[in-house]
């Protein structure tokens, strides 16, 4: 193959670690990330591009010679960028709109695990002006908790687990008058609470066949302890000791090849990363939910571990040509990432503080930013997840202790950042 251009499209902690570890391969050409962050400038070029208008899109490309373009956030491949810009000859790594609504919206996921007989969690579905009845219904079933799940995308802010009808009653009243989540709610579903411990694995699909990158345990709660509001992700580890070899055959089984399978018989082959988020429970891996992109901040520990050439495996994929390449090799270290958050979030937070120590990181340590801006020459922050520290050791406490051991050096005004990431992990090893 030969050096290609390459777009990313995105501006968080995941394209942060996709911009780095594209950086690493042999055939890259040039990188243009849009926007990018700070945290991306040592990898690339960033630029200023409206992502929003595919049609921008398109001329860009074709003005600075892309020959992929690369999406990191769900958005863009929900609204359609795979298809606009294919149709006119471009390759994209991520999938269709038709197979992004695999995380689009969690109703036609449920549906297509349901015909395709993927485990999950049972359901019932009600559009926004049901909700009284979706009340009714969790009472007469009074069986808490229950989840209550924004159908649409939200941020990673759509779902609640609801301990009462109490809670119950709350939650739809956020869904349905809060103005940043009720158009994600015009459908709601209603899931029944799943025993277990959650992890996630993450696959590179051509849409026919697939490759297994690794797997890894997201912290989505605010609180340490799992307490409070979900977020888009506090901290991650890798591998999750959770899933063991059994396991892993069993997912692959049962529901990663029935899933990609499924797709294709469906008439919309997912090519590109699918990320399922799985429930452990007595009864086997059942699917939590899918996502059509790297998670984060999961992405910042599953590709440093990655051997092999991350651009050559999404130019295969977007070429059919998975199969063609060989086991993916992945390093036998533990990693973790800690999130630093601005004070307030998932909430509202203060943007703008200046942020010192993120030039001390030691040599095997890894910084990926998130939400930070350079403002009259200072690195300051500039969104809820601000930066993640990514530490790596032989043993799952090694990895932990190095994280933490760098994250003491980055200070910012109210810098919040849970203290127990990857607990669970080290519980499982004992």
């Amino acid at each position: 193959m030969e050096k290609i251009n390459v777009l990313l499209i995105g501006s968080g902690g995941r394209e942060s670690a996709i911009a780095w570890k594209l950086s690493r391969s042999e055939l890259l050409d040039t990188l243009y990330i849009a926007p990018g962050n700070p945290g991306t400038e040592p990898y690339g070029t960033n630029i200023s591009l409206d992502t929003d208008d595919f049609v921008t899109v398109e001329k860009k490309v074709k003005e600075l010679g892309i020959e992929l373009v690369i999406v990191g956030p769900e958005q863009p491949l929900v609204d359609g960028i795979e298809d606009t810009l294919s149709e006119k000859g471009i390759p994209v790594f991520g999938p269709s709109a038709a197979a992004a609504q695999l995380e689009g919206s969690k109703s036609f996921a449920k549906e297509f695990m349901k015909q395709y007989g993927i485990p999950t969690a049972d359901y019932q579905t009600f559009e926004i002006d049901q909700f009284d009845k979706a009340s009714e219904y969790i009472k007469q079933k009074n069986r808490y908790p229950v989840v209550l799940k924004a159908d649409g995308l939200a941020g990673g802010k759509g779902v609640f687990i609801c301990e009462n009808q109490q809670e119950v009653e709350k939650r739809l009243s956020q869904l349905s008058e809060d103005e940043n989540l009720k158009s994600a709610a015009a459908t709601l579903v209603v899931e029944e609470f799943m025993e277990g411990e959650e992890a996630s694995v993450f696959v590179i699909s051509d849409g026919e066949s697939f490759r297994v990158i690794h797997n890894a345990q997201d912290h989505k709660r605010i609180g340490e302890g799992d307490t409070g509001l979900n977020t888009g992700g506090m901290g991650a580890y890798a591998p999750a000791p959770l899933v063991t070899d059994s396991l892993k055959q069993r997912i692959d089984d049962e529901i990663t090849r029935p899933t990609i399978e499924g797709m294709k018989a469906s008439g919309h082959p997912y090519k590109g990363i699918l990320y399922i988020g799985l429930m452990m429970t007595e009864d086997g891996p059942k699917v939590v939910e899918y996502n059509c992109r790297f998670g984060d901040p999961e992405c910042q520990v599953i590709l440093p571990p990655l051997k092999n050439d991350l651009l050559k495996l999404m130019i295969s994929a977007t070429r059919g040509e998975i199969d063609t390449e060989p086991e993916l090799v992945i390093h036998s270290d533990y990693f973790c990432t800690v999130v630093l958050a601005s004070g307030g979030y998932p909430g509202p937070y203060k943007k703008g503080l200046e942020i010192s120590g993120a030039d001390q990181m030691d040599d095997r340590a890894l910084l990926f930013h998130a939400g930070t801006a350079n403002k009259d020459g200072k690195l300051v922050t500039n969104g809820g997840r601000v930066l993640n520290v990514v530490g790596r050791g032989k043993t799952l406490k090694q990895a932990i202790d190095h994280a933490y051991t760098n994250v003491e050096k980055v200070t910012f005004k109210d810098c919040y950042y849970r203290r127990d990431i990857g607990k669970k992990g080290l519980k499982k090893l004992a």
